[in-house]
């Protein structure tokens, strides 16, 4: 007795449509995205491997610095933590949103906002993260304030200025970036009713 399989009855059930020519070019096209998801993931190898690097430099002199330097040591860390964490954002929702869907069917490691990103949803964490990294790098600016005007100083009070217009134009960025978002979402339900 021969047993047939029941249709498959999930969201990828449908037969898809026969595409002419030109529209399967356009919508596989989408796929010339996959090596620079590609690269980006050797680029968190990278920060990877600057993240040890760092952290060996301080476990190992950790007795030798001070403790603005070690200071300084643990926000570089929170900065490569965090530009890995855009990384992964990028990876991920970018892959996700304009490649293909990534199929996790609820595992337990998903992460929570990967089920609802979308163009938009990525758009503003992106932005988020660039503030915080930003914060970062304005914080190991700031903490090293102190020696402003010295041969010691990494940068000076033209360069500091600069660094604090940017961190605000990232700022009024992300806001705009937010409000137009809204903005579009309400006249998308507005336009639904």
């Amino acid at each position: 007795m021969s047993v047939e399989p029941e249709p498959n009855t999930g969201p990828h059930s449908l037969p898809a449509p026969r595409l002419g020519i030109l529209p399967m070019i356009i919508f596989g096209s989408r796929w010339l995205q996959l090596p620079l998801y590609l690269g980006l993931i050797v680029a968190q190898c990278v920060y990877i491997a600057l993240f040890l690097k760092e952290l060996w430099h301080l476990s190992w002199h950790a007795l030798d610095l001070t403790e603005q330097q070690i200071m300084m040591s643990v926000l570089a860390l929170i900065d490569v933590v965090m530009i890995s964490n855009l990384l992964v954002m990028v990876i991920v929702g970018g892959y996700e949103t304009f490649v293909s869907r990534l199929d996790l069917q609820g595992h337990p490691d998903e992460p929570e906002w990967l089920g609802h990103v979308n163009a938009s949803v990525l758009k503003i964490k992106l932005a988020m993260a660039i503030i915080g990294i930003s914060s970062i790098a304005l914080l190991r600016t700031f903490i090293e304030a102190g020696n402003l005007g010295s041969s010691r100083a990494g940068f000076t009070e033209t360069g500091v200025m600069w660094q604090v217009l940017i961190h605000i134009t990232f700022i009024v960025s992300a806001l705009g970036i937010a409000y137009v978002d809204k903005l579009s979402d309400s006249g998308m339900r507005r336009h639904a009713e």
